[in-house]
């Protein structure tokens, strides 16, 4: 794992269910990364920017961000392209992390920035095998840019 071990994984999914089996599936691969759970993306924006609730800002930086597309209110799509355009929080890899495997959300996405593009599986233990994956690659081969 590289350096940055102490940053959280933020996750942004309005399904409960969802991130309480990615976190086991994160317990399971023993990341040491605290995860962090936003269940919209206006919660997300305004953790990330340091608004509402989270005045003072994160601790931290995400090292990465797990984006859910389909959400009420601002989805994935509002998240990432503001993520994108800020400053202050471009630099951080967004990975979607979705059920949908439309083409047309992969080339949006992709062209809206986003750093990779993951389908959520159905079965816990193919969860478990894509977040093993996941994490060797960006926690453990990348060189993850220092965000500001």
């Amino acid at each position: 794992m590289n350096d940055q071990t102490h940053a959280p994984i933020l996750v942004v999914d309005d399904n409960s269910e969802d991130f309480v089996a990615l976190s086991r599936a994160f317990r399971h691969h023993a990341v040491p990364n605290p995860v962090v759970h936003c269940a919209s993306g206006e919660q997300a924006l305004e953790y990330l920017q340091g608004r509402g609730q989270h005045l003072a800002g994160p601790c931290a930086l995400p090292v990465l961000v797990l984006l859910d597309l389909n959400m009420p209110g601002l989805d994935g799509r509002d998240v990432l392209a503001t993520l994108k355009q800020e400053p202050a929080l471009h630099v951080i890899p967004v990975i979607i992390f979705t059920t949908s495997a439309n083409a047309r959300d992969v080339e949006e996405c992709y062209r809206l920035g986003a750093n990779s593009y993951l389908t959520k599986p159905m079965a816990y233990r193919a969860l478990e095998e894509k977040v093993g994956l996941l994490t060797r690659y960006w926690l453990g081969a990348c060189e993850l840019p220092h965000p500001a």
